[in-house]
């Protein structure tokens, strides 16, 4: 009845539900109870969808109904209306119960059955992990005994796994082992939620719909690629986690990498997930670290100063932080790509909490022109041309090139050319979890990793981190600026300078 080309109706999933462990944290309440309700607000979840709980609360079903309506009302992005959430709360069960409650999960078995009676899940349903990853065994093997990880005739059943997926290469390797025990390959889906962003996806399209990038897009005319992910912010409440691991196991391992394998890729077969994960693999397997981790890669930690007009306590001095720890709060380094694409151009990744403005964004930086007829001093404001994808908080994608400035003199410097989504599509952008649990639902794993891509960039950082180690502590830097001097000389060293977003 509808042809494939018809794009006036979206995608929507079919019968199913979500059961979600940890329904109590912070990731459910402010992420992923809002993403569901914008999904079922946009008309993009069956009927009988439905959405079971799991937690150590001593909760009725209504008592749970109460807190995803909070939540949602609080954090949606599209306007709450009283008949979508009518018909989403009959959906709604909770389980009171811990990992190792064999009783509960009996419960649960017997919830979802009710379920596909009452609601008509058709026996097909999710189940997201959104709990550290020390409980990600338990919580598989009660799925394992319990035989709700076994799917009906003709249903499915799919694991989410959020990040960490390890902290180094051994650990990674066995969760994967865990996980694989349980679920087969391509019914687990490792969420990084970068990758469901727009801006994100965008990189392909912007790569692989248009000519007038691909030509240039190499090592005959690219100088270099610099990704940048910068927070504003301390580790607030997140002293637990986040002392011990730093920002380079949090952010480079998954996000940095991530995004440099979008970048660097060569052109898919097609837009499907195993098309692109051989792409993506084929590029971080090219990915070689520099011979000399001292000079080419930085940590730093940063300490108390301004920022946003208060003083910010430094991350020594943040409550749960050991006085003596050497967790680094920024991470840069320099890669290279070993293929005859990107042969001898360096790729800068660098990301850190309490740094000048929040952002993330992609530089790719051109070579300077080969022959300049201008004098000297007709371009002393002109620098490289660069091509700057902005994926987070102003989205959108920049062009910086030279242009004269109007007068009698052959002036020269660098002007803008400006793609913002707010300003060219009346839609605004769904929310990354949005996007994600959805195509959970629809068994689409185009935009999450798989294990080969996990395990590959343990390979890659884990030589960095066991460097680290052995020398020394992170370098100081000041709350509110762009991290310690030391990431400023490792660019000019090599007669370059880092972009301020």
């Amino acid at each position: 009845m509808r042809s494939v080309q018809d794009r006036r109706l979206p995608r929507i999933a079919g019968p199913s539900g979500l059961v979600i462990f940890g329904v109590t944290g912070d990731l459910s309440r402010k992420k992923l109870m809002p993403a569901v309700y914008d999904l079922a607000n946009r008309g993009l979840l069956p009927p009988g969808f439905s959405l079971v709980g799991f937690a150590r609360r001593d909760w009725a079903d209504e008592d749970f109904a109460q807190v995803v309506h909070d939540s949602v009302k609080e954090h949606a992005r599209t306007p709450f209306r009283e008949e979508v959430w009518q018909q989403l709360c009959q959906g709604m069960r909770f389980v009171p119960g811990v990992f190792d409650d064999d009783a509960a999960f009996r419960t649960l078995r017997e919830t979802i059955e009710k379920l596909d009676k009452e609601r008509g899940t058709g026996g097909n349903f999710a189940f997201y992990l959104s709990v550290p990853p020390k409980f990600f065994p338990q919580v598989m093997r009660q799925l394992k005994a319990h035989r709700l990880s076994e799917a009906p005739d003709g249903s499915w059943r799919r694991a989410v796994v959020e990040k960490p997926f390890g902290s180094d290469l051994a650990s990674a390797q066995e969760l994967n082992r865990v996980v694989h025990e349980v679920f087969p390959s391509r019914n687990v889906f490792r969420i990084d939620h970068y990758l469901g962003k727009e801006t994100v996806q965008n990189i392909l399209a912007l790569r692989f719909a248009n000519t007038m990038f691909e030509p240039v897009w190499n090592r005959g005319y690219v100088d270099h690629v610099q990704i940048t992910m910068a927070e504003d912010i301390g580790i607030g409440g997140r002293a637990g986690y986040y002392d011990g691991i730093g920002s380079a196991r949090d952010v480079i391992q998954n996000h940095l990498l991530q995004l440099l394998a979008l970048t660097a890729m060569e052109e898919p077969s097609s837009f499907d997930a195993r098309a692109l994960l051989t792409e993506k693999l084929k590029v971080l397997g090219a990915v070689r670290l520099p011979k000399d981790l001292g000079r080419h890669t930085v940590r730093g930690q940063y300490t108390a100063g301004w920022q946003g007009g208060q003083w910010v306590p430094g991350y020594l001095e943040e409550e749960g932080i050991a006085p003596d720890s050497v967790t680094d709060t920024y991470a840069a380094l320099k890669l290279e790509i070993d293929n005859r694409r990107w042969a001898g151009v360096p790729f800068y990744l660098r990301t850190g909490k309490r740094l000048g403005r929040r952002v993330t964004e992609i530089a790719v930086v051109f070579q300077r022109a080969p022959y300049s007829p201008f004098d000297a001093t007709d371009t002393r404001e002109l620098n490289n041309n660069a091509l700057v994808i902005r994926v987070q908080p102003d989205e959108g994608v920049t062009l910086r090139f030279g242009s004269k400035v109007p007068g009698t003199q052959m002036e020269i410097r660098d002007v803008t050319m400006d793609f913002a989504y707010g300003e060219s599509f009346t839609e605004s952008s769904p929310e990354a979890y949005e996007r994600l649990i959805l195509d959970v639902l629809l068994g689409d794993a185009n935009l999450f990793p798989r294990h080969q891509e996990v395990e590959r960039s343990w390979e890659i950082l884990d030589p960095v981190e066991e460097y680290w180690a052995r020398h020394g502590r992170p370098e100081p830097y000041t709350a509110g600026t762009w991290g310690p001097k030391a990431a400023d000389e490792m660019l000019a060293r090599d007669g370059r300078s880092w972009r301020r977003p």
